[in-house]
């Protein structure tokens, strides 16, 4: 039964959520249709039959982004080619706050909207609803020749990233995890606190604890991809597509959750699945406003949940039940 979260809380339906964050300006990037004009107000009606014109504007998670992206260019293509996509990652948190501005109309997100961003979207008059699109696995990495550490218990991934949990100065070698394994250092590495992974991370998987010092937090995920490939005593985290698109440069480690190690993966990934206590639901925010004023927003929200479903695997992601996003498509077309 899909459950949905509102802003201002509209009568009949539940309310729900969780999602991602950061701040990624310097790697925005778009999707968009040059053929495409940058319009409001446009040709109202039922898209099956009407051409549509305008733009959608998306900011938000960078790890939403390639699903997303994926979806908007496949909708300028096959489905309104008037219509111009514009899709950015500037991550979670900078992504909320121009979307709490009313600068965009959907804001992607890999965590669950925050109680104050609410609050500073119903002062602003800006009506929202939170709906998944698809599920993640957070992803431990290491590098590629790393052939020691390719399984860990939960606790001994959770305990290495906690700040005096190995090692008073947070100078950790190998060999204080298991005692079989290297005297090397171990270096850390993930993404910066612009991004709803981060906080997924910290908040949920450390919850709430210190990270270790002297972590290396990155504002762009690709430079955290080439760092750890780069570095043979290195572990971080993200989300499964920035491995599963470079697993021919990074390693992954299996978790053992209690039942024997567990590698992540489009089988595992799910919310009651073997990887489950890493797994967490990405998500897009609709301007109610948005698509009330602007039919080719509505339209394009609509299409997220008709093709999430084919599309997310292939960007690293499990995808929801289909009832699930059906349930999405109807409460969308209800919006007049």
């Amino acid at each position: 039964m899909r459950k949905f979260r509102l802003s201002i809380m509209l009568t009949g339906l539940l309310a729900v959520a969780s999602a991602c964050g950061g701040n990624e300006s310097s790697e925005a990037g778009s999707s968009n249709n040059n053929g495409g004009s940058n319009g409001g107000n446009n040709n109202a009606g039922n898209s099956e039959t009407e051409e549509l014109s305008g733009s959608v504007q998306i900011d938000g998670s960078g790890t939403v982004y390639p699903l997303v992206s994926r979806i908007a260019e496949e909708y300028m293509v096959n489905e309104q080619q008037g219509v111009s996509v514009e899709v950015s990652r500037a991550g979670t948190s900078a992504g909320m706050q121009r979307f709490v501005n009313g600068e965009t109309d959907l804001a992607n997100a890999s965590r669950e909207i925050r109680d104050e961003e609410l609050d500073d979207l119903e002062e602003n008059g800006i009506e929202t609803r939170e709906y998944k699109v698809a599920l993640d696995g957070m992803t431990i990495v290491i590098h590629p020749d790393n052939d020691w550490a390719t399984e860990m218990t939960e606790e001994e991934v959770t305990d290495l990233f906690i700040s005096g949990k190995y090692a008073d100065d947070d100078n950790v070698l190998w060999s204080d995890v298991r005692d079989d394994w290297p005297d090397e250092e171990i270096n850390f590495y993930g993404p910066n606190e612009n991004h709803g992974t981060y906080e997924f991370f910290v908040e949920v998987l450390l919850d709430e604890q210190d990270l270790v010092d002297g972590i290396n937090l990155q504002q762009d995920y690709s430079t955290l991809v080439e760092l750890v490939s780069d570095d043979e005593n290195s572990i971080g985290f993200f989300g499964f597509g920035y491995y599963i698109n470079n697993d021919d440069k990074l390693g992954a480690i299996s978790v053992d959750f209690g039942d024997g190690p567990v590698a992540p993966s489009l089988d595992t990934i799910a919310e009651d699945g073997d990887y489950a206590p890493f797994t967490r639901p990405v998500f897009t925010n609709l301007s109610i406003n948005a698509a009330k004023e602007k039919p080719e927003v509505k339209d394009f929200a609509k299409y997220i949940f008709e093709v999430a479903d084919d599309l997310a695997g292939e960007t690293g992601f499990a995808p929801l039940p289909e009832d699930e996003l059906n349930s999405y498509i109807e409460d969308i077309d209800e919006i007049e």
